[in-house]
């Protein structure tokens, strides 16, 4: 009996330990994961969507709070303002979640363009809704005030060929996210501001 009992201490203790470990070093990389994933997983399609600008938009952002969740704005300055915002949305695909970068224009609510960032989409079907340039480049100068649907529902948006359950979880994760843009379009215009050169 007392053997079990020293055992059940030794694991709980060994426990405990291991738990403090794994959280240190979740904390200790938490910043380098969080860059790793900017610079290659989301930086791609934040530099095309905010070509041209003079600054760095993967160091100049800024992050806002809304309810539960917290929102990242990378930051493009041109001709010496700070007028353009890129964001991550997300729309339901064929295979899961796409992870979409948004990029607007502060001043005259225009799309920038759009860009997939993450998917689980067929290779060499969905997955063109990230590899086409032409998909994304659509979006430029539309509205984000008006609802974005693929030409087969009544939309403005040619779908990817073979891949319209894609291309239309791309079109409702920018519709939808043109709900929290307004709504923390004040925030955004301000600490934007903090931008410019």
């Amino acid at each position: 009996m007392r053997d079990i009992i020293r055992m059940i201490v030794v694991l709980g203790v060994m426990s405990a330990v291991s738990g403090v470990v794994l959280a240190g070093v979740k904390s200790g990389t938490a910043a380098k994961i969080e860059y790793q994933q900017l610079k290659f997983v989301k930086g791609p399609a934040i530099k095309m969507i905010l070509q041209g600008c003079s600054n760095d938009p993967i160091v100049d952002r800024f992050k806002i709070q809304d309810g539960e969740i917290e929102q990242s704005f990378y930051v493009g300055v041109f001709d010496g303002k700070a007028n353009a915002v890129a964001y991550e949305t997300f729309g339901k695909g064929f295979g899961g979640d796409v992870g979409i970068m948004v990029g607007v224009n502060i001043e005259t609510d225009q799309l920038l363009g759009i860009g997939v960032t993450t998917h689980s989409e067929t290779p060499g079907l969905g997955s063109r809704a990230k590899d086409d340039p032409s998909f994304g480049a659509q979006f430029k100068g539309m509205s984000i005030n008006k609802p974005f649907k693929v030409k087969p529902d009544g939309g403005q948006v040619d779908a990817v060929s073979g891949a319209t359950v894609t291309s239309r979880g791309v079109c409702a994760g920018v519709t939808d996210s043109a709900g929290f843009y307004k709504k923390l379009k004040p925030q955004i215009i301000e600490q934007a501001k903090a931008f410019a050169k």
